[in-house]
């Protein structure tokens, strides 16, 4: 990758809704990136947003934006549906990409991203802040090295709510053209991604997908199980229909238990290690020195991921583990939603190169919503 010029990078954001203040906040910080235009069709929504960031340049969409300047990272916050082709677009002029989740609806439109950054020589990033924080580094290198022992079952659950008449009421969301998929897509794929990066390559996966509520072309709900390559098995559950929000992940090994509970981000009270009783001599449950989480904590967010993947693109450098390989999060996706429509366990070779499985999501959705009387 070639280093970028000396001096601040000149930053546009494309799509100025909930999700872009969080990475301007980060970037309004950053004395070395200065963000310079912002493209929405939306006038009201665009302006108001760039007046609170001092933003000069105001555009109806990315290709406007791109004609008027000339900038080194372009910022994805827009409609996963509108994904692919404005990645490529960025690119091809020059930029790096920073994008949102879901990267892309389908694993042939990000193999076909992640082609033309290699061919123009620039980064595609993806925003899994899950992945970052000081406590989920130390727990996955307490994973990786053995500390822990070896993994052995676990529960990842994203239990959210999303309501009708609110979140569903944006036009784009629970269609399979715009949005892609359903909670599994848009919300799970957060826990999904902490899991593959604590426990590394999945195997195969098991799935079942519903609509048990909501009146959406996707699914409200899914569940799965999923074997992962070092022999793990971790069920999944993944639904917009829960009042009482929690995200969880916990993963038992042959020496304790990983666990991390919180809704939206977490630091090092969300996590929490225990020793099983053989390495406590069945005594006091007192964890190994070695599992003692950092005193110097920083939360999981925008922050960490952004600031890690500017310092790379100034060095010139590949992208950090926070923010490369974005395939092993929208594998596990697709493998579910197939599962799901096949009605049988989906393996990695199930999606190799040249599978029709990788050109999109298969939507076998159980609809098991009551019948409706007025």
């Amino acid at each position: 990758m070639t280093e970028l010029s000396e001096g601040r990078l000149r930053v546009a954001l494309v799509g100025t809704g909930a999700i872009a203040h969080a990475h301007a906040q980060v970037l309004a910080r950053d004395p070395l990136a200065e963000v310079v235009a912002v493209a929405d069709p939306n006038p009201a929504v665009r302006d108001a947003f760039a007046d609170e960031y001092a933003v000069p340049g105001r555009y109806d969409g990315l290709d406007q934006l791109l004609d008027a300047e000339t900038v080194d990272v372009v910022h994805l916050c827009t409609p996963p549906g509108l994904h692919k082709d404005q990645a490529i677009t960025a690119l091809r002029s020059g930029a790096h990409v920073v994008c949102e989740k879901p990267p892309v609806l389908s694993l042939k439109d990000l193999d076909d991203v992640l082609e033309v950054a290699r061919e123009v020589g620039r980064e595609y990033a993806v925003v899994f802040q899950q992945r970052t924080g000081t406590a989920v580094g130390h727990v996955q290198r307490l994973l990786a090295d053995g500390t822990l022992g070896r993994p052995l079952v676990g529960v990842c659950h994203t239990l959210w709510y999303r309501r009708q008449e609110d979140y569903y009421a944006v036009p784009w969301r629970g269609k399979w053209a715009t949005e892609g998929g359903g909670p599994l897509l848009g919300l799970g794929i957060h826990q999904l991604d902490l899991l593959g990066f604590l426990l590394g390559e999945w195997a195969e996966v098991d799935a079942r997908a519903f609509r048990l509520d909501r009146d959406v072309e996707t699914e409200d709900t899914s569940t799965a199980v999923i074997r992962f390559a070092n022999g793990a098995i971790v069920s999944v559950l993944t639904t917009a229909l829960a009042p009482r929000q929690v995200s969880y992940v916990r993963v038992d090994t042959t020496l304790g238990t990983v666990e991390v509970e919180h809704l939206y981000g977490h630091d090092a009270r969300s996590w929490r290690l225990t020793p099983a009783p053989d390495v406590t001599g069945g005594e006091a449950p007192d964890a190994p020195e070695s599992w003692t989480l950092p005193t110097d904590d920083e939360p999981s967010g925008h922050a960490p991921l952004l600031r890690a993947v500017y310092g790379a693109l100034r060095a010139g450098e590949p992208l950090p583990a926070v923010a490369a390989d974005p395939h092993r999060s929208l594998e596990l996706v697709t493998a579910i939603y197939a599962s799901a429509s096949l009605g049988r366990p989906v393996t990695q070779a199930d999606l190799a190169a040249g599978s029709e499985l990788r050109d999109g999501f298969l939507h076998g959705i159980e609809d098991r919503r009551p019948m409706r009387t007025r």
